[in-house]
């Protein structure tokens, strides 16, 4: 048996079902393999006292520190994260609350090799670890995790040393490989593990039902993603308010939520244009079967999930030159590469809407992507790492 110990502080919990789903989904695939034994460590980063009492951290006090969570062995350790300083101390605050599960876990059943799942604090969190226990680490990108820990000042440091000293180097599009490189790392120790698809959830299904289930008459434009300014929910905005007569569905929550409320009630079609809040995952093929397009305008990506699902639901996107964006639409089927502005966004939706793609050819574009390749590539680098 392989084991494999994996650290992700991108992991759902019952406070936070939707977050970092597919981290879930590919540990779980992983977690299901018949020659692997793998153990999740899923911290849980809290700010000291008293900002420890404010609501959005109060709840994951009532988190188990150990749990069965959908088949797999997870461990939520809490570890101290101070604001102001940038991120700066989160990875070492992170490898010592680790550590104190992991001690006790690798003295009774070695660990072969870490499975670090975002970048920072993941990554220099697991090297650490790795050093300690003389194992093994393979660290993967996801977007974010490179293009922001990957350029601040008080977390890039951390970023590139932990790449130069990884085993392995997952990403998740050529584009995000070739990013780290860039950040002084030798790209021949990079490899692309794209993501996967449960297609059992997202996959072709009649446009029409899934519009009258959702009241909606008429084109249907469906949005996806957390309420910050990177993915651009603005831009997408506008655009749609230009279109008459088309629909927006936007799921997603976050900070920018009052800002895009006010957005959408200047734009004058409050009737047209509704933001969702946070839609549990199982819900989103529904929205992707209904819309006749996905629009994202992330001024930065690395291969989106997002994008993934609604090509395989049939759903063109309209998306801009972001991170594997050129890696995904090949085809006009798969639909729009343009500019992250308004104009450009209501002029590729308006030709979508009006030459629309069959939905089967749209699907075809994503046809390789599987949770099982994903595995099983996943499987192939992790064995090779530990040397078993």
């Amino acid at each position: 048996m392989l084991r494999v110990l994996t650290l992700s502080t991108l992991y759902p919990d019952a406070t936070r079902p939707n977050f970092g789903v597919f981290v879930e989904q590919q540990t779980r695939g992983l977690a299901g393999h018949e020659s692997v034994d793998l153990t999740v460590v899923a911290g849980v980063g809290i700010p000291p006292w008293p900002l420890s009492n404010h609501r959005n951290y109060r709840a994951f006090a009532a988190l188990p520190k150990h749990e069965r969570w959908k088949g797999a062995a997870v461990h939520r350790p809490r570890f101290t994260t101070l604001p102001g300083t940038g991120g700066r101390f989160h990875a070492a605050s992170l490898a010592r609350a680790a550590a104190r599960i992991i001690d006790p876990l690798h003295a009774m059943q070695p660990f072969d090799v870490i499975d670090a799942e975002f970048f920072f604090p993941d990554g220099p969190a697991a090297i650490a670890l790795g050093r300690r226990y003389g194992i093994p680490v393979s660290i993967k990108a996801r977007g974010a995790d490179i293009h922001h820990w990957g350029r601040s000042p008080a977390t890039k440091a951390q970023v590139r040393n932990a790449a130069n000293s990884a085993d392995g180097i997952l990403a998740v599009s050529e584009a995000l490989a070739d990013d780290i490189a860039a950040l002084g790392v030798d790209r021949g120790k990079i490899a692309v593990h794209r993501t996967g698809i449960d297609r059992t959830l997202f996959a072709v299904r009649d446009r029409a039902s899934a519009k009258e289930a959702l009241g909606i008459a008429g084109p249907l434009v469906v949005s996806t993603g957390a309420l910050i300014p990177r993915k651009g929910h603005a831009i997408v905005i506008d655009a749609v308010a230009r279109l008459p007569g088309v629909s927006l569905m936007i799921a997603g929550d976050g900070p920018e939520r009052a800002a895009l409320d006010a957005r959408v009630a200047a734009s004058g079609a409050t009737d047209r244009i509704r933001l969702l809040g946070s839609v549990p995952h199982r819900e989103l093929p529904q929205l992707m079967n209904a819309a006749d397009a996905m629009a994202l305008a992330s001024s930065s990506e690395g291969l989106a999930n997002a994008w993934v699902e609604a090509l395989a639901s049939g759903t063109p996107v309209v998306i801009p030159d972001a991170g594997g964006a050129r890696e995904l639409v090949t085809t006009p089927a798969a639909g729009r590469i343009v500019a992250r502005d308004a104009d450009a966004f209501a002029h590729a939706l308006s030709d979508l809407l009006a030459h629309p793609p069959a939905p089967a050819d749209t699907a075809a574009t994503v046809a390789a992507y599987s949770w099982e390749a994903n595995c099983d590539q996943l499987y192939a680098h992790l064995l090779r790492l530990a040397g078993t």
